[in-house]
């Protein structure tokens, strides 16, 4: 079955960089779209990135330019990297599935992993 473990968060200072990892399983990951997705105190989900292959990546206003994501199709794992970051980043971030948007404009996933903390603070 899908499954997605994150690793990497942490505590950062303002303009600070963090790596977010994702260990994906049981789907193609060559070939499926992958994504970032993040949840910040109080917030519903957000979506952050998505990739399908090398070239086709996309971006949240709020992030691009400063996050970059990437895949190992042999490693089976996804990486988010998070540079000039801002207490705006704080969240609990995901990777994930099979994200849409439902009738009230919420985001739903149907796989999501346990998420890692990232928290940006002085």
């Amino acid at each position: 079955q899908v499954q997605l473990v994150e690793s990497g968060g942490g505590l950062v200072q303002p303009g600070g960089s963090l790596r977010l990892s994702c260990a994906a399983s049981g789907f193609t990951l060559s070939s499926d779209v992958v994504s970032w997705v993040r949840q910040a105190p109080g917030k519903g989900l957000e979506w952050v990135s998505s990739i399908v292959s090398g070239d086709s990546t996309s971006y949240a206003r709020s992030v691009e330019g400063r996050f970059t994501i990437s895949k190992d199709n042999a490693k089976g794992t996804v990486t988010l990297q998070m540079n000039s970051l801002t207490p705006e980043d704080t969240a609990v971030y995901y990777c994930a599935k099979e994200c849409t948007y439902k009738s009230d404009y919420s985001l739903s996933c149907t796989y999501r992993g346990q998420g890692t903390q990232v928290t940006v603070s002085s």
